[in-house]
């Protein structure tokens, strides 16, 4: 591929040298990190590395920026277009980290880095986003993109650079421009500070149990965990549950004590809602600020303008699926509420079903249906165990080998790496790294992210992904290791379907690599990677009970298939619910209080009131820490009709049919956004995607 390190003729700017340490020690983002496969030199990063970095990484974008710009000649794909994509290889080393560690690594140290850092890369950001001169040059490749000789994924990067800054308002005349500005630079600095009450409120709240006798019904390992959690907070002998989800999950699901799981519950759902973590003020500066970022950008409002960029279209076309999904999503939530309430009535309970009971009685029924409990899967699902799971269906389907490098560079010692490789050939194809327990300075919930992406860089060469997935699950005790629920189970191999998309993208550009697709089509392949972690085919191999090393029996696999639908009232009445609260709040300009903002669109909709939104407001992080999923988080029911769809071809030919994942492969996992993802589904699936697939999948409908 052709070398573009070059702008006219003129070298692109490497090192910003105002920002070169002077002493004896570099600052290691500085330069090329010069590890195995671009790994980040985790131990030779400081805290204090990070600020001048990325203000050196600034100099060095807006230098390569200026020589854009002032080239004479005729604008095209190789002095446009290609510098665009390498335009400061400071920023992209830094930010990779930085970003991580946000999420990761925030300790109190770090956080104070992030509220300096993160005004400064979001107004650089503006400096390439809302440059008038610089669209102008994007312009003129695009009016002639069709007469310059392009293949057609060249086409496609640049109308994505055209497309993408039109977007962020490059177009748009200079006054409207500065008020984008300041609205885009309020927002970031209250998306730090929604984020930072959220992790603080997560933190500070814990139950203490004196009592032994509270603790009925609940996992050993939840009990073990517990205790030590109880140390820690200055309570010996006695047990503290938090709302980390290894702690409120368990007791949710399992504790006999009600009051035990009304005072988790009630603490997770009132989580940053009032006191010094309170989030309410932030949510309603965010909606205001989002309505008038949208009439700036010619919009009704924020929903009208996020949906008008991805496969949806618009907010009615959203709420038009969400809408078939959560009518028989109630529907069924009442058949399982009656179902619940029959057996609290059996037992001589003598209260209604409320929604901190959900979980526990779910299980209770589900046991009584299907004498099926879940925690008589757990032992079988070490996590160990389940890796060595994924992996071997990651190598049957993908044709991929996990290798771990027990050397390389690491920023926490319970970071695992891998050499994903050819299981053929053993040609190295990315960098995979893992972090799975609880700390905290790491956000909760589990994600995917890279910090370096497949494509061509700025030395002409094509490098490979270092993809990482993070979760939060319950860590090894003295007695036991690291046992995962079977949603757990879900996660992971959810989490790693995301993985594989980045890691097995050869996309040319960066920019069309990998994850770089549709937020509505994002989900595609992590919500299809789900169903291996389930399939018999799979789970006799890997699910083996970690005191006995026996696998998985027969029967007990049997009853996990046969339970597979169970409850999905409320796991789809939960999510669409929160998705149409979240296009609700898309729709308006202001709203006076959030909670009845919230509990009005409850009404509207017909929420059951034994079933909370997956999310409520002021710990919605998919929506309010950040636009990533704003007006958007629909997409994971989108996109599931799509994953429905992709499945059924794999039941009908085989979960492990050669041809059916290589066609998945080279048109989905490789693709990533060369083409348009409409027409990739189509030449994977042969039609377009059938929303009754997912009813079908999820057993609403035969």
């Amino acid at each position: 591929m052709k070398r573009f390190s070059t702008i006219c003729g003129a070298t692109i700017l490497m090192v910003a040298t105002a920002f070169l340490r002077m002493d004896a020690r570099e600052n290691p983002f500085l330069k090329p990190f010069g590890t195995q496969f671009d790994i980040p030199p985790f131990e030779l990063i400081e805290n204090g590395d990070f600020i001048p970095a990325i203000k050196a990484g600034i100099e060095e974008q807006d230098a390569n920026i200026k020589k854009i710009i002032d080239c004479k000649e005729t604008p095209d794909f190789n002095n446009v277009i290609l510098p665009l994509e390498n335009v400061s290889p400071i920023l992209d080393r830094v930010a990779g980290v930085f970003w991580h560690y946000d999420n990761a690594l925030k300790t109190p140290e770090f956080a104070a880095i992030a509220d300096e850092a993160i005004p400064l890369l979001n107004e650089a950001s503006n400096r390439v986003n809302l440059n008038p001169k610089l669209f102008k040059k994007i312009k003129a490749v695009y009016d002639r993109r069709n007469d310059m000789g392009l293949d057609p994924v060249q086409i496609r990067l640049v109308e994505k650079y055209y497309r993408v800054l039109a977007q962020q308002g490059a177009a748009l005349p200079a006054k409207k421009q500065e008020q984008l500005k300041k609205v885009n630079e309020e927002l970031s600095k209250l998306f730090i500070e929604y984020t930072r009450n959220l992790l603080n409120a997560t933190n500070e709240y814990y139950v203490l149990v004196e009592d032994e006798k509270e603790l009925a019904g609940l996992p050993a390992s939840s009990v073990a965990m517990a205790a030590e959690e109880a140390v820690n907070r200055g309570h010996a002998g006695k047990w503290a549950f938090t709302l980390h989800a290894p702690s409120r999950l368990p007791v949710l699901s399992n504790a006999d004590s009600r009051e035990l799981r009304r005072k988790i519950y009630e603490g997770y759902t009132s989580l940053a809602s009032s006191g010094q973590y309170d989030n309410n003020p932030v949510i309603k500066k965010i909606i205001k600020l989002r309505g008038e970022k949208a009439r700036i950008m010619g919009f009704d409002n924020f929903a009208q303008m996020m949906t008008s960029r991805v496969m949806a279209g618009t907010p009615e076309a959203a709420e038009a699926l969400l809408t078939q999904v959560f009518n028989l999503a109630v529907k069924r939530s009442h058949e399982e509420v009656a179902d619940m309430q029959a057996y609290v009535d059996a037992q001589g309970g003598g209260f209604k079903i409320a929604p901190y009971d959900y979980y526990y009685y779910a299980d209770k029924v589900k046991q009584q249906k299907y004498d099926f409990d879940e925690n008589d899967a757990r032992p079988y699902f070490q996590l160990e165990n389940v890796l060595a799971g994924m992996f071997d269906a990651a190598e049957r389907l993908w044709g991929i080998k996990m290798v771990e490098m027990p050397d390389a560079p690491k920023y926490m010692d319970e970071v695992t790496v891998y050499d994903v490789q050819d299981a053929k050939t053993g040609e190295h194809i990315a960098v995979w790294m893992c972090d799975y327990f609880p700390r905290d300075s790491k956000v909760q919930g589990a994600w995917m992210e890279q910090m370096q992406s497949a494509g061509l860089y700025e030395d002409g060469k094509y490098h490979r992904p270092i993809v990482y997935n993070v979760g939060n699950y319950t860590k090894p005790t003295a007695d036991a290791p690291s046992l995962l629920t079977l949603d757990e189970v879900e996660t992971t191999f959810h989490e790693f379907g995301h993985a594989l998309q980045g890691m097995l993208s050869t996309a040319p550009y960066r920019s069309l690599a990998g994850t770089n697709v549709d937020r509505d089509y994002v989900e595609l392949c992590s919500q299809l990677n789900e169903h291996w972690g389930f399939t018999p085919e799979l789970i006799k191999s890997y699910a083996k009970h970690y005191q006995t090393g026996e696998a998985i029996p027969d029967e007990l696999i049997e009853k996990l298939t046969a339970s597979g639908n169970f409850n999905q009232g409320f796991v789809y009445t939960e999510l669409a619910g929160a998705s149409l609260l979240d296009l609700a709040f898309g729709q308006v300009d202001e709203v006076d209080d959030v909670a009845a903002f919230e509990k009005g669109v409850a009404e509207k909709i017909g929420m059951p009131e034994e079933i909370a939104f997956r999310y409520r407001p002021t710990y919605f992080k998919h929506i309010f820490g950040d636009d990533g999923y704003a007006s958007g988080y629909y997409t994971y029911i989108w996109s599931q009709v799509l994953e429905a769809d992709a499945w059924e071809k794999f039941l009908e030919n085989g979960v492990f049919d050669p041809e059916t994942a290589a066609s998945f492969k080279k048109n989905i996992l490789e693709s990533g956004d060369t083409e348009d993802a409409m027409v990739l589904f189509e030449r994977f699936r042969g039609h377009k995607p059938d929303a009754a697939a997912l009813l079908r999948i999820r057993g609403f409908v035969e």
